[in-house]
């Protein structure tokens, strides 16, 4: 599907199959190499990016980067395979970057005097021997368009289109002139008969989306995994019987707090939009991806928080937690609030980044107006 960017320029989404199919298969244990390929795959669509299509599949890449690295510390020392995958998948968009640069740096290019294109449609040969003739019946009615062989047709339309656009400023002389009485933008109440006449239009078909039905919410222990999912309005989400081994996965929640007691091995949050979490202790990561207003607290230790793909993240750390590593990526308008005096002082996570080259490598550090 060809999706317009919000920056102007296009792309293809093309990640709905693969992302649907990466969230069937979140217990694999090659999860981070479909989350690999399904953060990058709409690289694909850079022939849609107009100016600088180049910069886009680097972002894919980046993108990918950010899985295949979790990808290269779980195998590295294990299984050589899987190390010469994240070589092999991330070469194919440097490859493509690199293409790009040397053939089409601004986006496509389209040749305006190359050969002409033949026609869509070729012409129907006639056949050696007719057909029998149909059964009768009731006479159809014809019209001058009908007895054209559709091929002859299609080249007609072209040829018209074409014809016109060659005119150049010359196309607006066929155009008639509008007096002020009819212009609906100095004519309210024409402006209201038209919005009146649309609304009361019959046939109108609802979209496929809104008669799809809410989730049943859902939560529940599933093997070593809590399950809390697609909560509307519920403040009293709670988990209390809860062990070192299991993890906490939180999806399609929205507007709803939940509570974790206990020690835990991780969380994920994903999905989600207007959610609070209150835990006490985690032993491995807590994780925030495809998310918005999503407010954090941690009542005890916690030893990486991980946001990506997310708007909107505030994180309450406590005394005993200062010392947990937050990363971040693709993410805006983060916070980190840390205890002092019995209050909490908010610090923002830096959005934008400088890169400097010091004649060796290259050095990269925050912005000054991003906190």
């Amino acid at each position: 599907m060809f999706q317009e960017r919000g920056d102007g320029e296009g792309s293809w989404e093309l990640g709905d199959g693969i992302q649907s199919f990466r969230e069937r298969n979140r217990g694999s244990s090659l999860f981070n190499h479909l989350s690999a390929v399904s953060e990058s795959i709409p690289a694909l669509g850079w022939v849609a990016v107009s100016q600088k299509p180049g910069p886009y599949v680097k972002e894919m890449n980046d993108a990918a980067t950010f899985y295949t690295n979790r990808v290269l510390k779980d195998y590295k020392e294990t299984d050589r395979r899987h190390v010469d995958w994240v070589r092999a998948y991330l070469s194919i968009w440097a490859e493509m970057q690199s293409f790009i640069k040397q053939h089409h740096t601004t986006g496509l290019v389209w040749s305006k005097s190359g050969p002409i294109a033949p026609p869509l449609f070729a012409r129907p040969s006639a056949p050696s021997c007719p057909p029998p003739p149909p059964p009768p019946g009731p006479p159809p009615v014809f019209t001058d368009h009908d007895s054209q062989p559709q091929a002859d047709r299609a080249a007609a339309q072209h040829s018209e289109l074409f014809a016109q656009l060659n005119q150049g400023m010359d196309i607006t002389k066929g155009l008639k002139h509008v007096s002020d009485e009819k212009k609906t933008h100095k004519n309210p109440n024409l402006r209201s008969h038209a919005t009146a006449t649309k609304t009361k239009s019959p046939g109108t078909v609802n979209s496929p989306r809104a008669a799809v039905q809410k989730k049943k919410p859902l939560l529940e222990l599933e093997g070593k995994k809590w399950r809390v999912e697609n909560f509307e309005q519920k403040h009293d989400l709670a988990i209390e019987e809860t062990e070192l081994k299991q993890v906490v996965y939180v999806f399609g929640c929205n507007n709803s707090t939940l509570q974790i007691k206990g020690k835990i091995n991780s969380i994920i949050i994903d999905n989600c939009k207007k959610l609070g979490l209150v835990f006490e202790n985690v032993v491995g990561i807590v994780e925030i991806i495809n998310s918005k207003g999503i407010q954090l607290q941690v009542l005890g230790t916690v030893p990486t928080i991980s946001i990506n793909t997310t708007e909107g993240c505030q994180v309450y750390l406590s005394k005993d937690s200062l010392h947990c590593d937050i990363v971040s990526a693709k993410s805006s308008e983060m916070n980190v609030l840390i205890p002092q005096d019995e209050e909490y002082r908010e610090y923002p996570v830096p959005e934008q980044f400088k890169t400097v080259w010091d004649g060796s490598k290259l050095v990269t550090e925050p912005t000054e107006i991003a906190g």
